[in-house]
Parts: structure tokens; C-alpha cells; sequence
């Protein structure tokens, strides 16, 4: 053997060892290899099972909460400016998606030797808004339609974002979420959760909007919103709200906080579940930075006054201040420890910017996943034991040359998989067995020009290396003309589809290496013995 030949087996040989590294690691049992195979090689919801959901996003929830925020700021602004109002400033109240864009902000009161400066803050500083005056003293404020289109993407990838975050918590590692791709619904999500098969628990976790607030309490706790209301002769003081404790023991109570929150939901740095006095399940959570000063300042001016921690517009707990709190909190209540984990698990991952609603669920039985695993391996097996047989029968000898590569193929298309990471799916099988009929193509080229050149009188050894050359070309052409069909099925497909073209670009990929490398290294290998060889069995 030559050393050109033993240098290409010496990395023929590495990629073999790096690709089963890659699969199964370093078993020492049968049970570690097995564990390995499944720890690295990752099923899609088609065969392992689980649930798949798809939610409808509520556009409206942002478009109220940041319509919201524009008052307060605008409030705050007009205060600083010496603008007074002789009535407040409110929005409103879009229920549907369809309205989600209609959000109008009314202005009333407005002086009229003021309008000039009030216009002059809408420009200046309330760049998303256009304001149009219904008379001397009152204006509606409305979004342009720029800035509605962009909150509506932001709210999507924010929405996405958050629930990939909350899933990857859960050790969900192969769920996706993915807009549906329907044209008729821009406000919807796919998403699928692997090996799930009660999702009861995961759908109220991904609900969950998780917007926590420490609102300062103004009064209260009071047994009814009713008694609440007629303390305060039917009308809120400004500024402030009525929000409901959770129902426990079929009581519940209300408690009239601050509109305003001291600190929000955004934050929090990090959050985890503990057990505290009694041996009782709390979630301690960590402030940022400004947020730990503001809210060092508030407690050590509030201390023997109450505070209400509220998640999603319900009270959790209302401690009294006792002592100046800096940097950390708890919230206490929580009736198990599940209870206290899925509320770290919220605060850590951020709360959605708008409500979801499911409209769709699908379950995905781990039977009918191991019925596809099962076909799709009976496919697989079966056409590869039709190749293998046809390329011995016609191609003799040189038959193993390319059912050894074939082999070899299909290694480093299920190793790669498990380096990427990537999820097998059923169209991914369907993937693997294209490239098998890709690669038996590419060998099939080969050995017919060789055949060629053989009959046109030339010696084995250059009829083979002549094969190969001429070959060549029409593989990367065929090859690459595939891989740009790929490209598009990967830009412009969902989910399925991408998958189909992930696996079938990796498979062609690996066949260059196996068809031409590999293919060409045994032949090499064969004719570099100390007997010459006159006739090929081809």
C-alpha cells in the first residue's frame, strides 16, 4: 500500500470514529449505548409523540398596554409642560383582533392657549401617534400605521420568544414554536412539544402571562369590590385600582392599590422556588440594579405600610414593610412547591406582552410515533437491501466498493444530525432514503464511465482514474442543482418541509465525500497491490 493510499485511509478511518462518537459516545454497556443513541438522536413530535398546539396571540392585549403606557407618559409630560385637563385622558377598549390597530387615545380639556405646546409634545415625543383635533380643547390620538405593523411583528417575536423560553425551562429541548405560515392567520403559532402527552399543565404554563407588579396598597383588604366601591362614594380615587385576591377557602378579598407600579415583571434578574418559614413554598426573586434602588427607596419610606405583589391582575400575597428591602424579594402563598417552581419559572423567562388563546390541540400518541419509526426503518431497510442486491448483481465485485460507501453515508448523515443537534422527523426519514438513491446515482455514473473506458482498451488503472475525472463534474452538477432546490424548500417551507431539506442537503454533502473519496480510496487501494490487476470485476 502506498502512502497516498494510507494517508486517505487514515481519514477515512477518523471520520468513521468521529461520527460514532458523535452517536453513540463511548459506551461501556449495552444500556449506556443504548442511552447514548437516544440522548443524541432527537425525534421529532411525528415519531416520538407528544402534543402539538396551535395559539391564537392577542394583538389587542399590546396594543391596550402600550396605549396605556402612552397615558401615563403623557400625563407625566403634560404635568411637567403646566398643561392642565379639564378631563382625563383615556383609550379605547378593542376586543377583537381585527380592532387590534383601531386604538384611539382621547384627550379632553386642553386649553386652548396650550394647544400649540400640547401638539408640540405629540411631535416631539410621542412620535407613534398623529393627533387630530376634534375642537378647541379635545383630541384623539391614533397609531400610525407603521408603527401599528411594528408593534404587531415585535409582539410576535417577543410572544415567540418568551414561550421558547418557558419550554427549553420545562427541558422540553426538541419542541418548536413557529408562526403557522397561514395567510388568513398572521396572529398565530405553531407549536409542537415532543413526548408530552398530558399537556394540561405546559398549556397553563404557556398561558400564563406571568405580569407581576409590587403596586403600593392604598386601602383595604375589603370582602367585596361593592364595599370597596361605596367607601369611596362609587368612584375610584385618581390613580388608583381595585384588584381581587385569589379565591381561596370560597373567600376572597380586594385590596385598592396604586396604578402605578413601583416595580414590574421586566425587572427581575432571576427568580427561584424555596422552601421558607413552616417549611411553606415561596419564589424568591432578584431586582435589577435601578430597579433594587427604587425600590430600596420606596420600602425605607413605607416601612409598617402594606405592599401587593400581583401576578396577572390577581393578588398574591400583601405583606407588610418591615424593614428596608434592597435588591431581593419573595412571594409567599404558594400552596406547592409545583405551584412556586411554575412562578420562577415565569418571572425567569418574562412575561408574554399579550394574552394567547388556543385554538387548536392536537395529541400525538408514542404508538403511532414508534408505527412511523417502525415503516419508515422497514422502507429504509428494504430499499437499501434492493440496492445493495442490484449493485452486486451488476456491478460484481466493484458492488461492495459502493455499498461500503453507501453505508458509510448514512453514518455521517445520523452523526451530523446529532452534532447540529437537528430533530429527526418523518420527512427527514423520507430524506435519508432520497439520499440513498442519490448516492447509489453517483456510484452508477462512475462505474459506467469506467465501464467506457474499459471497453475503449484502456489499462484498469487508468480507466478507473478516468472514470472518476469525468464523473466528477456531473456529480457537483446534479448535486448542486439539488441543494439550491433544497434552499428554496427551506426559505419558503414549514416545519416538515425544512426538516426534509435539512436532512436530504446534509445526506449529498456527505455522499460527495463517500461517492468520490471514499469510492475512489478502495479502488486505489485494491490496484496498489504487488500483482497487477488486468481485469476488473466491474
Amino acid at each position: 500500500m502506498n502512502r497516498n493510499v494510507k494517508i486517505k485511509a487514515g481519514i477515512i478511518a477518523a471520520v468513521i470514529l468521529v461520527c460514532l462518537y458523535g452517536i453513540i459516545g463511548i459506551p461501556k454497556s449495552k444500556d449506556e449505548l443504548v442511552a447514548n443513541w437516544h440522548k443524541n438522536i432527537h425525534l421529532g413530535l411525528d415519531l416520538s409523540g407528544g402534543t402539538q398546539l396551535v395559539m391564537q396571540v392577542q394583538l389587542q392585549d399590546a396594543f391596550k398596554a402600550f396605549a396605556d403606557n402612552t397615558i401615563e407618559r403623557l400625563r407625566l409630560e403634560l404635568q411637567k409642560d403646566g398643561i392642565s385637563t379639564s378631563g382625563d385622558l383615556t383609550r379605547n377598549d378593542p376586543m377583537t383582533l381585527e380592532d387590534a390597530d383601531k386604538i384611539e387615545i382621547d384627550v379632553k380639556g386642553i386649553p386652548s392657549d396650550k394647544s400649540s405646546a400640547f401638539r408640540g409634545i405629540v411631535n416631539n415625543q410621542f412620535g407613534d401617534w398623529v393627533a387630530t383635533a376634534l375642537n378647541s380643547s379635545d383630541y384623539k390620538l391614533t397609531m400610525k400605521a407603521t408603527e401599528a405593523l411594528k408593534l404587531k411583528q415585535d409582539t410576535m417575536t417577543q410572544t415567540m420568544a418568551t414561550i421558547e423560553r418557558k419550554i427549553n425551562a420545562l427541558g422540553l429541548a426538541e419542541s418548536s414554536v413557529q408562526p403557522t405560515g397561514r395567510s388568513d392567520a398572521e396572529a398565530e403559532l405553531l407549536v409542537q412539544l415532543p413526548g408530552v402527552d398530558d399537556s394540561a399543565h405546559v398549556k397553563q404554563l404557556l398561558q400564563t402571562q406571568a405580569v407581576l407588579e409590587w403596586d403600593e396598597v392604598k386601602d383595604g383588604p375589603f370582602n367585596s369590590r361593592e364595599e370597596a366601591l361605596t367607601k369611596h362614594g362609587g368612584i375610584l380615587p385618581l390613580n388608583t385600582k381595585l384588584v381581587p385576591t385569589a379565591v381561596r377557602g370560597g373567600q376572597q378579598e380586594w385590596y385598592l392599590v396604586s396604578r402605578s407600579a413601583i416595580v414590574y415583571g421586566t425587572d427581575i434578574r432571576d427568580a427561584s422556588a424555596a422552601q421558607g418559614e413552616l417549611n411553606r413554598w415561596e419564589t424568591n426573586f432578584v431586582l435589577t440594579q435601578e430597579a433594587a434602588k427604587r425600590f430600596e427607596r420606596y420600602t425605607s419610606s413605607n416601612i409598617g405600610n402594606r405592599a401587593a405583589i400581583v401576578v396577572d391582575g390577581v393578588v398574591i400575597s400583601a405583606p407588610t414593610i418591615q424593614s428596608k428591602i434592597s435588591d431581593t424579594g419573595r412571594i409567599t402563598g404558594a400552596s406547592s412547591q409545583e405551584e412556586a417552581a411554575d412562578l420562577s419559572l415565569n418571572l425567569r423567562a418574562g412575561s408574554l406582552p399579550a394574552g394567547v388563546k388556543y385554538e387548536e390541540e392536537r395529541t400525538v400518541g408514542p404508538s403511532l410515533g414508534a408505527d412511523s419509526i417502525r415503516e419508515g426503518y422497514r422502507a429504509g431497510i428494504a430499499g437499501l437491501v434492493a440496492v445493495v442486491l442490484w449493485m452486486l448483481i451488476y456491478y460484481r465485485r466493484s458492488g461492495i466498493n459502493a455499498t461500503l460507501a453507501l453505508i458509510l453515508n448514512a453514518v455521517i448523515l445520523i452523526a451530523a444530525l446529532s452534532y447540529f443537534d437537528a430533530t429527526l422527523t418523518l420527512p427527514g426519514i423520507a430524506g435519508i432514503i432520497l439520499t440513498i438513491g442519490m448516492a447509489v446515482d453517483s456510484n452508477v455514473l462512475i462505474f459506467e464511465r469506467i465501464r467506457e473506458e474499459l471497453r475503449a482498451g484502456k489499462a484498469v488503472a487508468a480507466a478507473v482514474d478516468a472514470g472518476f475525472s469525468k464523473a466528477f463534474l456531473t456529480i457537483i452538477d446534479t448535486h448542486v442543482t439539488t441543494v439550491v432546490s433544497c434552499a428554496f424548500l427551506f426559505i419558503f417551507g414549514t416545519g416538515p418541509v425544512k426538516g426534509f431539506a435539512v436532512t436530504l442537503v446534509i445526506g449529498l454533502v456527505a455522499n460527495l465525500f463517500t461517492a468520490v473519496f471514499v469510492s475512489r480510496t478502495i479502488f486505489d487501494f485494491e490496484l496498489s497491490g504487488k500483482r497487477q490487476i488486468a481485469v476488473l470485476s466491474i
